[in-house]
């Protein structure tokens, strides 16, 4: 009897890791979205480029409308200071 009840344990146990993976691939990226859990993230404009880009690829099945609208809008903001920084001196 004790056998039967762990593997039914164990059995439980395995399905609910099982379930809960695709929530850990697709995790939002909270330094990314509000400046949150970033220390010593330091990263050029072409990784914030790239990372921005990442994130808002996942889409709604991680962020809400307004938390994608950031996104963009950091996006934007990055790549206006690499159009500055490219800008032939005066």
């Amino acid at each position: 009897m004790k056998k039967a009840t762990l593997f039914v344990i164990a059995l439980m146990a395995v399905s609910v890791m099982s379930s809960s993976m695709p929530a850990f691939a697709a995790q939002k990226d909270e330094c990314m979205l509000a400046s949150k859990n970033c220390k010593d993230e330091v990263d050029s404009i072409q990784q914030k480029i790239k990372k921005l880009n990442i994130e808002i690829k996942k889409g709604t099945k991680v962020y809400s409308a307004d938390e994608l609208k950031k996104l963009h809008t950091k996006l934007k903001e990055v790549n206006a200071q690499m159009d500055q920084l490219m800008k032939p001196g005066k």
